[in-house]
């Protein structure tokens, strides 16, 4: 690594609740939720009914009818969002070696709306099981390949650096911003437009998570379905976004006037080899992963002035990282608000990490710790300070935002005040 330190710039958030990042902040900083049944199709047949959609209108969000014909909504997403982050900024693309701007965009799931939808097309509704490719919308390879979303990226930015798509479950946003500050530290880009995308809401996700029980059957009350660290919690409610930011070397930022977000001052990766979907009581990947991180950012644990969690709403995911916080910070653990903001906008797998980074940072810009919602039954397993229901004032100089993701993902990235004496 070179040294280089990297800044946020630029942020952009489409979440359920409303399209930008203040309408966004407005929402999670009142402990308001967006969750409700979902509309997108008649989820009668299915276990857990409840979504958090977001009222999304692409024309209205400067997408022309053929970017609408050929993106998947998730890619929609993910460009509208880029357009956004690069407009908050101020930056000048035009005036940067273009072969020096990348792109990495996470997504846990890609175009899988897309990809539903045209299944239905082009197998009639599922009657024929040789399907018509003859009815088939000409870009469907470009749904099939999640590439197609930093390729949607980087055309619209007109970026010519690193392009990459990751997809590690839903740690996917948190580790797309941190291999996108590792490239401008290592000296392989001075400017890139990171975050993620997805957009699930369909049948096959909720089947596939029906399966294994892992989404909320509160479907009587949707706004208070999702109850991360409750002790009433029983499984997720899924949501739909994009977050994207613009990141730059510090000193590059500080010559042009940049307003400063944050630090991405460090992050870290682990998986645990041992379950799918299950998760180790003692939290010991994660609390690894926060580790390494703090290391990176060469702070101690008692420097983290806030967690946002990763806080799914699922029994054993709240008590793991409830372990691993206690593992990694000591005793600092018991005196750290912790909050979920997935109480409000539901969980969107590979989006998510990249909207808690946008909460965190927005948190610290505001000095106000956003509150996790529902939590009215203390449950004697997860005894932190989880802020609920209402916001918290608090000076805010380092916060620590985790995923946790199916198949053993364990991912932490720590954000700064890039003015804190770093040594």
């Amino acid at each position: 690594m070179s040294g280089r330190r990297v800044v946020i710039t630029g942020i952009e958030v489409l979440a359920p609740g409303g399209v930008g990042a203040a309408n966004f902040w407005d929402l999670i900083s009142s402990g308001r939720t967006a969750t409700r049944g979902i509309t997108f199709f008649d989820p009668a047949p299915f276990r857990s009914r409840v979504a958090a959609e977001i009222d999304f209108d692409p024309e209205a969000h400067g997408l022309g009818p053929q970017e609408i014909r050929r993106m998947d909504r998730a890619a929609q997403f993910a460009v509208v969002a880029a357009r956004g982050a690069v407009a908050d900024s101020g930056i000048d693309l035009a005036a940067h070696d273009p072969y020096r701007v990348g792109v990495t965009i996470g997504s846990a799931v890609g175009a899988t709306m897309g990809l539903d939808q045209e299944y239905r097309v082009v197998s009639d509704g599922g009657r024929l099981h040789l399907v018509d490719h003859e009815y088939a919308v000409p870009h469907l390879y470009d749904y099939l390949v999640p590439s197609s979303f930093a390729a949607e990226v980087a055309w619209t930015v007109g970026a010519q650096g690193p392009g990459t798509v990751v997809s590690t479950g839903c740690t996917s946003g948190i580790d797309s911003v941190g291999y996108a500050a590792d490239l401008i530290r290592e000296g392989s880009a001075d400017v890139m437009i990171a975050g993620s995308s997805d957009a699930p809401i369909s049948p096959i996700t909720l089947a596939c998570f029906d399966a294994i029980k892992a989404t909320t059957p509160r479907d009587d009350d949707p706004p208070r379905a999702s109850r991360p660290f409750d002790g009433t919690r029983n499984g997720f409610v899924l949501g739909e976004g994009s977050a994207v930011f613009v990141l730059e070397e510090l000193e590059s930022a500080r010559r042009r006037g940049a307003h400063i977000y944050a630090e991405v001052a460090g992050y870290a990766t682990r998986s645990n080899a041992y379950h799918m979907t299950g998760l180790r009581l003692d939290g010991a990947e994660m609390a690894e992963a926060i580790r390494v991180a703090l290391d990176e950012a060469r702070m101690n644990p008692e420097e983290i002035d806030y967690i946002n969690a990763h806080g799914s709403g699922t029994k054993q995911n709240d008590r793991h990282e409830t372990a691993a916080f206690k593992r990694s910070l000591g005793d600092h653990a018991y005196r750290t608000p912790v909050s979920s903001i997935k109480s409000m906008v539901g969980h969107s797998l590979g989006a998510i990490g990249s909207i808690e980074i946008a909460a965190s940072a927005l948190a610290m810009e505001h000095g106000v710790v956003p509150p996790t919602a529902n939590l009215h039954t203390p449950d004697p397993e997860c005894d932190l300070d989880y802020v609920p229901l209402e916001a918290r004032e608090r000076r805010i100089d380092a916060v620590l935002s985790v995923g946790s993701g199916f198949g053993g993902f364990q991912s932490a990235v720590v954000l700064a005040r890039p003015e804190r004496s770093a040594a």
